[in-house]
């Protein structure tokens, strides 16, 4: 039987180049005996590491230089493989942990799936208690549906086995929702009040109730029509969101994962944050982005100004998260041209321009990051254009701005050489080629596909950084399937042999990088973490087969022996 640990332990207090002579110079922990990748071009692969207090002191060939006493911790590999620590460079932290509390759909083949789920679901609810989801996604089911209306399900086997439960259940993307009758009948939806709810989802604020040919709502919402349900559901409590904090948090240290990005969180979830590092129970290190849904926050945080711990940046909240578009899967993805597969649709904006240049004019101003959602080429053209005025507007803000888009999945060819240019950083999740590529080319079509697709290599040859990641919950935390994706461009099932568009598939030091070095940069903390050299925060991940060497498919079968933060343990297999 396998035994897992999850250890919290509250870091030491480090002084960087302390020379009291009481103090003694001998190292805390020494990792020695295996394969380590240093992510560091100038020492790519080293055989030992010496750390004191947290802090990389050594890094090379020969133990001998290290000082060491009879507390100096020996961690002895034995063979296995060290890369400095994962760095999730866009997820959601609240999601992932209330998909362990709520209905996980991530893995449901198919509609009879997701049913049989929700049974299970509704048999042990209190009365009228909302059951609630996320996870599923319409593209990848097999079979699919037998009705369809706009490429979705229809609410009416959902409604039969749930009457009096309210269900609704968040899209894998997070860009559309489903719900039941009952959920509908709360919300004052129906076949006759829909044209005129339809109509309050004014300009900017893009999202629909898909109806069937008869004017009725099929129990699909996309965009910020979800909204409409979701006014009427109970609220998360602050406990509640403790506990789904508390959940990633382990769920990280598991898989190896020693920082994460959070792409946008509210007022509530930060002020919890805050209570969790003051009690030291926040031992992955947090990057945070405050939600463009709150302008109130925005303009608070403008005030005072970024908050970085530049010492272990356990809590740094600096950026600016703003969801300009939908997704794919959703046909919410705001397009040049109409998408392939539903005539005379473009998808559409879910914040107004207008907004996002007002809001990225007090960002750079004010010292933050801003880190835009934009999936369809219209919208990554039009944040760029946004982009761009702000740094014209104020040039001498824009020295290291550092802005960010979200996902950047699919690109005009005329905008791809405006990252370089602009030197905006792309933050692209390669589990999302593998899971989207096989029908994305019917939402899009060969052409589109071929020259703007996951363009990895294009921009990495122009000099640009890519941060990877998961996007989770959307897709399952874990970025061992994302490494691979990246290396691979295949699906996790291993189709096409070779590949969709090979030529754009990064290498094993450029995956491994996006995952660290160029995740660190791009939450400016290159200089203290995401490689492994002298006076570099002491976080390594370390796994039971070399994934830089391994055939392919083996990647998938690596598990996460160790997950060091500071140089101390905090998970072990």
């Amino acid at each position: 039987m396998v035994f897992q640990k999850l250890l919290y332990i509250i870091p030491l207090v480090f002084l960087i180049g302390c020379k009291n002579p009481e103090i003694s110079d001998a190292a805390t922990l020494i990792i020695k005996n295996g394969i380590i990748y240093t992510a560091d071009d100038k020492q790519p692969i080293a055989k030992v590491i010496g750390v004191k207090d947290g802090i990389i002191v050594y890094v090379g060939e020969d133990e001998s230089k290290i000082s060491t006493d009879a507390n100096t911790k020996i961690i002895d590999l034995n063979g296995k493989t060290l890369t400095p620590g994962f760095i999730e460079g866009h997820g959601h932290i609240l999601g992932i942990g209330y998909n362990e509390m709520n209905l996980d759909l991530i893995n449901v083949k198919n509609y009879d799936e997701l049913l049989d789920r929700v049974k299970e679901a509704v048999a042990v609810a209190e009365p009228g208690q909302w059951i609630v989801g996320r996870g599923w996604h319409q593209s990848k089911w097999t079979p699919q549906p037998d009705e369809l209306v706009n490429g979705f399900q229809t609410h009416n086997k959902l409604s039969e086995i749930s009457p009096d439960h309210p269900v609704f259940l968040s899209h894998a993307s997070g860009h559309a929702t489903f719900a039941n009758a009952k959920a509908m009948e709360i919300a004052g939806i129906s076949s006759s009040t829909v044209k005129e709810l339809s109509q309050s989802l004014t300009d900017g604020e893009g999202g629909e109730i898909i109806v069937d040919d008869k004017g009725n709502p099929t129990g699909i919402f996309t965009e910020r029509a979800s909204k409409l349900i979701s006014t009427f559901m109970p609220k998360n409590d602050r406990a509640q969101d403790k506990k789904a904090l508390s959940l990633a948090q382990d769920a990280c240290l598991r898989l190896g994962i020693t920082g994460f990005h959070d792409a946008g969180q509210s007022r509530q979830a930060i002020e919890i944050l805050q209570e969790l590092k003051e009690e030291g129970k926040l031992p992955v290190r947090m990057y945070v982005m405050l939600t463009g849904f709150d302008e109130d926050l925005l303009n608070e945080w403008y005030e005072k100004g970024p908050m970085i711990d530049s010492a272990y940046h356990t809590l740094d909240i600096r950026a600016i998260k703003l969801n300009c578009d939908g997704a794919l899967g959703s046909r919410g993805a705001w397009l040049l041209e109409p998408y392939s597969d539903r005539h005379g649709h473009y998808g559409h904006e879910t914040l107004p321009m207008s907004f996002v240049e007002s809001t990225t004019k007090k960002a750079l101003q004010n010292g933050f990051q801003v880190c835009s959602h934009a999936i369809g080429d219209r919208t990554n053209r039009e944040i760029l254009d946004r982009y761009e005025m702000a740094f014209n507007a104020f040039p001498e803000k824009a020295n290291d701005h550092r802005f960010r888009i979200e996902h950047a999945q699919h690109l005009n060819p005329a905008d791809i050489g405006r990252f370089a240019k602009l030197k905006v950083i792309p933050a692209m999740q390669g589990i999302h080629m593998a899971s989207d590529r096989p029908w994305a080319i019917d939402r899009l079509g060969e052409k589109r596909i071929v020259e703007g697709a996951y363009v990895w290599q294009k921009l990495l040859q122009m000099g640009v950084k890519i941060v990877n990641g998961t996007d989770a919950p959307v897709e399952p935390l874990n970025p061992l399937p994302s490494f691979y994706a990246s290396v691979s461009r295949r699906t996790l099932a291993g189709s096409p042999a070779g590949g969709y568009e090979p030529d754009q598939k990064m290498t094993r030091d450029q995956a491994l990088k996006s995952y660290t070095i160029y995740a660190a940069y791009g939450a400016f903390m290159e200089n203290e973490k995401g490689s492994i050299e002298v006076g570099k925060l002491a976080d390594f991940t370390i796994f039971d087969q070399d994934i830089m060497t391994i055939p392919e498919d083996d990647i998938l079968k690596t598990k996460v022996k160790m997950t060091i933060i500071g140089g101390e343990v905090k998970y072990e297999l």
